[in-house]
């Protein structure tokens, strides 16, 4: 039936191109240098999205507040009606829907840091809300102040330790936030906000192998410090719109994510989790004095 439909649709369009009847677009070189396109964007705004488009929209007025700037929506498996509106929404040069099939956060994430063209890439979640552009000015301010940070966190940043309870390898996130700026062994999305610079030279990827989703952000985090490279926090002041998706969609999932994943975080960074706590550690302390 599709190579049918596909024989009869060249034929049509045949018919349409020999008549000049085809409806004419009347678009212009001008008219598309009048959208704007921006080649090498400061600052991509990516954001991960299922059946949320409402708070998505929320907050589009309030990212094209930058300058300099991109939207990345990741639309994952949302229903119809909500991929329809992030449509009709993202309507600038420099803003994109990307439709995936239920992949998460992990792999989507991955594939917009290599696609997107900001220098410092933001990623974002559906249910986050944010006050005025301070947020952004702040997090370039402080990339400027420290060149070697790769990741800079605006939610929690967390004290990662390993133990090992019932026989079973796992680890424990403790806040660790001090004033408005620290470093920290790492943070969590969202907002995260990744230098993609560093990224693409230094780290390369967010581990497939924590996949779909779960403990991929911190194990990027701590990968960053075994490579030499530092990860901070600040408070970026966001507020939440709704109830996550993934504890929202995901309890069960979630639940079973953390149980695979832990434990390959454990094998990766139980060694040497004391030398990174130690460099943050020194780090804060010499800031402070």
């Amino acid at each position: 039936m599709s190579s049918i439909l596909l024989q009869l649709n060249r034929l049509r369009l045949a018919l349409l191109k020999r008549t000049g009847l085809a409806q004419k677009s009347g678009r212009t070189y001008a008219a598309w240098q009048a959208k704007g396109h921006i080649e090498h964007p400061l600052v991509s705004f990516v954001i991960q999205s299922h059946n949320k488009s409402l708070e998505v929209c929320h907050i589009l007025s309030r990212l094209r507040q930058t300058p300099e700037a991109e939207i990345i929506v990741i639309d994952d498996g949302s229903s119809l009606s909500h991929t329809q509106r992030l449509a009709r929404a993202l309507t600038g040069a420099n803003e994109y829907l990307l439709r995936a099939n239920d992949l998460y956060e992990n792999i989507t994430y991955d594939r917009c840091l290599h696609m997107a063209r900001g220098r410092y890439v933001c990623l974002l979640q559906d249910d986050d809300d944010m006050p005025d552009p301070s947020w952004v000015l702040r997090a370039l301010e402080l990339f400027r102040e420290h060149p070697d940070m790769a990741i800079l966190g605006g939610c929690e940043g967390r004290d990662i330790s390993f133990t090992v309870k019932d026989g079973r390898k796992a680890y424990e996130a403790r806040n660790a936030m001090q004033g408005d700026f620290c470093f920290a062994m790492s943070v969590n999305r969202a907002p995260m906000w990744v230098d993609r610079t560093l990224f693409l030279e230094r780290l390369h990827h967010i581990d497939y192998r924590f996949a779909p989703f779960q403990s991929d952000d911190y194990e990027l985090c701590l990968r960053a410090w075994s490579e030499g490279l530092q990860v901070g926090w600040y408070d970026a002041g966001f507020t939440s719109l709704s109830a996550g998706g993934m504890r929202l969609y995901n309890n069960a999932f979630t639940r079973e994510m953390t149980e695979r994943n832990a434990p390959l975080l454990y094998d990766l960074y139980a060694a040497t989790a004391d030398d990174i706590r130690r460099k943050v550690s020194e780090l804060n302390l010499n800031r402070s004095n």
